[in-house]
């Protein structure tokens, strides 16, 4: 008789144990949810301040949604204004960016993004023989210090980084044919701050930014080309043809490489 109620009471207290564990792992979730909550309106506000201090262009966020239990984070309606001398409103445009983070990373050194993805921007190239917009974006980034106030900026590592489905719509001055939209190339980009101390956010800025100017200059410059060829016998005799402007601003685009 004293065993069977020794047993019931042991019983008993693994039960009450069960019970204490499910509560407390349900409160866990519950404070790490509602903590994720409010951690997207401060990643909101730190990318509307800090980006455009490193762009020297606007840049405004719809919402970021933040899961701290799956180490995971959406933005969505990501803007990148246009410099000042642009006529049109922004440079880039993502209705959707995911982020794949390790949470245990984010207090320490070096921050851990397993992956970005970025499907279907849209991107804006404005401009001309005399420059264009992404350029003088890339040149203010480059510009940039990477320590702001004497405070040391964080690092962190993106192992990998996509673009898909972008689009770019070509604004050119000077010529018959100013408006067109190109498809662009994937950019994946990998090992960003691998095997290092990791990049400040001015450094990768810099790096995701050089490949999607490069890759769309690379486009307009070809759609450039192309459009040259099949002007070559138009405007001729007005002392300045339409294919001599083509050939110089493919040329000017062109050398932007060596920048």
């Amino acid at each position: 008789m004293f065993y069977l109620t020794n047993n019931f009471h042991v019983f008993q207290m693994k039960k009450i144990f069960w019970i204490l564990g499910i509560g407390l792992l349900a409160l866990i979730i519950a404070v790490v949810t509602a903590v994720g909550v409010y951690i997207g309106p401060i990643v909101k506000i730190g990318m509307e301040e800090i980006g455009p201090k490193i762009t020297q262009v606007s840049i405004k966020v719809d919402v970021v949604n933040v899961s701290l239990l799956t180490g995971t984070a959406r933005v969505q309606g990501l803007i990148v204004g246009n410099p000042g001398g642009y006529k049109l409103p922004e440079a880039i445009k993502a209705g959707t960016v995911d982020v794949s983070v390790d949470p245990f990373s984010v207090l320490s050194s070096k921050i851990i993004v397993h992956s970005v993805q970025i499907r279907s921007p849209e991107i804006t190239f404005e401009g001309g023989i005399r420059g264009n917009n992404l350029s003088k974006i890339m040149d203010n980034v480059n510009a940039h210090k990477n320590e702001a106030d004497n405070k040391p900026a964080p690092k962190m590592e993106v192992d990998d980084f996509l673009i898909t489905g972008a689009k770019v719509h070509v604004s050119l001055t000077g010529l018959v044919s100013k408006e067109m939209t190109l498809p662009l190339p994937d950019i994946h980009l990998t090992d960003l701050g691998k095997g290092s101390n990791g990049l400040t956010p001015v450094e990768l800025t810099r790096a995701v930014l050089d490949a999607i100017v490069s890759d769309t200059i690379k486009a307009v410059t070809h759609a450039v080309t192309e459009v040259g060829r099949g002007a070559e016998n138009i405007g001729k005799g007005t002392g300045k043809t339409v294919g001599e402007d083509i050939n110089r601003l493919s040329n000017s685009i062109g050398g932007l490489f060596g920048k």
